[in-house]
C-alpha cells in the first residue's frame, strides 16, 4: 500500500514545492491566467459573442462550478490537481516498473519545462490536458483491449478525464489525439469513443466554425513559433520546452543545466528504448504521438511564413500557431522509455552499493537541473486580491437595465497592476463584469503587432478616434456598446460622453446616452445559433455522464473497504 501511494505523495510534494506562494490567499494572475471570484455566464463565455471563442468551453465550466465552489478555492484545486494528477498518471502508466522508475517519471512529468513555462504563461487548461495524457493512454489501452459486446466499456473515469483534459481547443486536440491513437480499433466498435470525443469538443469546434471568417485572418506563426533557450529550438522541444514567450522561461533554462537535462534524458531514453519497444503492443501509436507533437512544434519554427499563408485558407490551422503548446503529445513516449531506462540502469547496478544512490539521483535530477521552478517559479507567480472597487463596479452594472455591451478602456489587452505586484496579466476586468465586453484583442510582442479577430474590437478604435466625446459615444452605440468602463490606474483613455453610474476613483462606469443597437453583421444567424446550442446540449450530456461515472467510482471506492471487513 505504501509503495503504491508513494508516487502520488511525491507528486503532491513536488506540486506544493513548485507552487509555493501561489497557494496562499488571493488569486494567481499571470499573463493568460485570469480567474475572478464569480465568473458570469455571458454571451462571450458561451462563444456567442463577436470575438473568437478562445476560452470555450473553459470559462463556461468555471462559471458554472464557481457557483458551487468559490473561484479562489477552485483555482487552487485546479493548479494542485493538475500537477498531482500528471505525476500520478505517469506513475500509473508504468505501474509494472520498479518504485524508483515510477518516482523518476513523476519527477520528470511534474518538474518539467512544459509545466513551468505554461504555468507561468497561465495556460491552465493545457496543464490539465498535460495531466490527462497518461490517464488517457491507460483508458485508451483498456478500451482497445475490451472484447466487443453489449457490455463493452472503458474505465469509469474515462469520460471525466477526457472532459477535464479538453477545456480549450488545443487541449481538446491533445486529449482527443491521445485517446483515439491508443483506443481506436476497428474491431472494438469505435462509434462510442468517437461520440465522446465529439461531444466534449463540440462547443469550441462549432463556435470556432461560426467565427471561421475572423479565424482565417490569423497570422503570427513566426512570433508564436518554438524558441530555443540555451538549447537550439528543436532540442528544447525534446525536453518539452521552447515556449515563444521568453519572459516565462526559467533562468536555468538559459544556462548549462539545460544541457545536463538533455544529456540525462537522452541517455535514459537510449537505455530503455529497446526494453520498452519489445514490451509495448501499442508502440506504433505511442511513437506516432511523439512524432506528431515534435513535427507540429518544429514546423512553426522551420516554416512560419508558409504556415501564415496556409492559415488564410485553412482557418483551423491557426490552432497550431503556438506550436509548442501541443508538446504533451510527446509525454507518453518519454515516460515509458525513461521508466524502462531507469530499470535498465538498476539492473546493471544490481548487487552494487551505488544502486540506491543512483536511483535517488535519478529521482531528484529533474529538480536539480531546473531549480528555479521552485517556490512560485522563483517569484514569477504569486497571489493578489482584487480591489474592492472592482466588485462594486460589477454589482452596479448588474443592476443596470439599459441595453448594450461594455467597452473596456484603456484600449490595451494586458495590464501590470500595482495590486498584482506589477506582474503582467490579460486584463481581468472583462471577466469581472456581468455583461459581454469588447476589449482590445491586439497582441504586441516585441516590435510585432498581431491584430485581434473581433470585428467590433477592430471598429472600436475608429469610434474612439471621433473628434469629440459625444461623437465617440454615438459611434460606440452603433456598435452595440451601451456602457464604457475605464480603469484609470492602467493609463489614459479618451473622453466619452455618458452618465457616470459608478466612480470609485480607480474605476469609472458610464452609461452611454444613445440606445445601443448591435449591427446585424455582428449577430449570429438562426442556423448558426441552433448549431451552437446543440453543441452545448451535447456537452452538457457529456458532463452529466461524467458526473454519474464519478459518483459510481466514489461508491465503489467506499464499498471496497466495507466488503473486506465483511469477509
Amino acid at each position: 500500500m505504501i509503495e503504491r501511494a508513494a508516487p502520488t505523495v511525491w507528486a503532491g510534494v513536488l506540486a506544493v514545492l513548485m507552487l509555493g506562494p501561489a497557494l496562499g490567499a488571493g488569486f494567481v494572475l499571470s499573463y493568460d491566467m485570469v480567474w475572478v471570484p464569480d465568473l458570469a455566464l455571458t454571451r462571450d463565455v458561451l462563444g456567442l459573442g463577436s470575438g473568437l471563442p478562445r476560452a470555450v468551453p473553459s470559462d463556461a465550466v468555471i462559471a458554472v462550478l464557481d457557483e458551487v465552489v468559490p473561484g479562489l478555492a477552485l483555482q487552487k484545486l485546479v493548479l494542485v490537481g493538475a500537477l498531482v494528477l500528471a505525476g500520478a498518471g505517469a506513475a500509473e502508466l508504468v505501474r509494472e516498473r520498479s518504485l524508483a522508475a515510477r518516482l523518476a517519471v513523476v519527477s520528470l512529468t511534474v518538474w518539467s519545462a512544459y509545466v513551468a513555462e505554461r504555468l507561468w504563461m497561465g495556460h491552465w487548461p493545457m496543464l490539465l490536458a498535460y495531466a490527462a495524457v497518461p490517464w488517457l493512454v491507460l483508458a485508451g489501452r483498456r478500451w482497445a483491449a475490451t472484447e466487443p459486446g453489449p457490455a463493452e466499456r472503458g474505465p469509469v473515469w474515462l469520460l471525466p478525464v477526457l472532459l477535464v483534459g479538453s477545456l480549450s481547443a488545443s487541449a481538446g486536440i491533445v486529449s482527443a489525439a491521445v485517446l483515439l491513437a491508443t483506443g481506436l480499433r476497428r474491431s472494438r466498435r469505435p462509434v462510442m469513443l468517437l461520440a465522446m470525443v465529439a461531444a466534449v469538443n463540440a462547443p469550441w469546434v462549432v463556435a470556432g466554425l461560426a467565427h471561421a471568417g475572423e479565424a482565417a485572418s490569423a497570422t503570427g506563426f513566426e512570433v508564436f513559433a518554438l524558441r530555443g533557450d540555451a538549447l537550439p529550438a528543436p532540442l528544447a522541444a525534446l525536453t518539452l520546452g521552447g515556449i515563444w514567450n521568453t519572459s516565462v522561461v526559467p533562468a536555468s533554462r538559459e544556462s548549462w543545466p539545460v544541457w545536463v537535462a538533455l544529456a540525462l534524458l537522452v541517455a535514459l531514453i537510449g537505455a530503455g528504448l529497446r526494453r520498452w519497444w519489445v514490451s509495448d503492443s501499442q508502440r506504433i501509436a505511442i511513437l506516432g504521438l511523439w512524432v506528431a507533437g515534435m513535427a507540429i512544434a518544429v514546423a512553426g519554427w522551420a516554416a512560419p511564413e508558409a504556415l501564415d499563408d496556409l492559415a488564410q485558407d485553412i482557418p483551423g490551422l491557426a490552432l497550431m500557431r503556438d506550436s509548442s503548446r501541443l508538446l504533451p503529445l510527446c509525454l507518453p513516449l518519454l515516460v515509458l522509455t525513461v521508466a524502462a531506462g531507469v530499470d535498465a540502469l538498476r539492473d546493471r547496478l544490481r548487487g552494487t552499493a551505488p544502486r540506491w544512490a543512483a536511483a535517488v539521483a535519478l529521482v531528484l535530477a529533474p529538480v536539480a537541473v531546473l531549480p528555479d521552478a521552485a517556490w512560485g517559479l522563483a517569484g514569477g507567480i504569486g497571489t493578489a486580491d482584487y480591489p474592492t472597487s472592482w466588485q462594486q463596479a460589477s454589482a452596479t452594472l448588474a443592476e443596470e437595465t439599459a441595453p448594450g455591451d461594455v467597452l473596456v478602456l484603456p484600449w490595451s489587452a494586458y495590464r501590470a497592476p500595482a495590486w498584482n505586484e506589477h506582474r503582467p496579466v490579460l486584463d481581468p476586468l472583462p471577466r469581472m463584469l456581468p455583461r459581454a465586453s469588447v476589449t482590445n484583442g491586439e497582441l504586441v510582442i516585441g516590435r510585432t503587432e498581431i491584430e485581434g479577430e473581433d470585428p467590433r474590437a477592430t471598429a472600436a478604435p475608429e469610434a474612439l478616434a471621433a473628434p469629440d466625446p459625444e461623437a465617440r459615444a454615438a459611434e460606440l452605440s452603433r456598435l452595440g456598446i451601451g456602457y464604457v468602463i475605464t480603469d484609470r490606474t492602467a493609463g489614459e483613455a479618451p473622453q466619452i460622453a455618458g452618465e457616470t453610474v459608478h466612480d470609485s476613483g480607480d474605476l469609472v462606469l458610464q452609461r452611454l446616452p444613445g440606445e445601443a443597437t448591435q449591427p446585424a453583421a455582428y449577430a449570429m444567424g438562426p442556423v448558426t445559433l441552433t448549431a451552437v446550442i446543440v453543441a452545448w446540449v451535447a456537452y452538457g450530456l457529456a458532463w452529466l455522464g461524467a458526473t454519474t461515472s464519478t459518483v459510481l467510482l466514489l461508491i465503489s471506492i467506499v464499498r471496497r473497504p466495507a466488503a473486506k471487513v465483511r469477509r
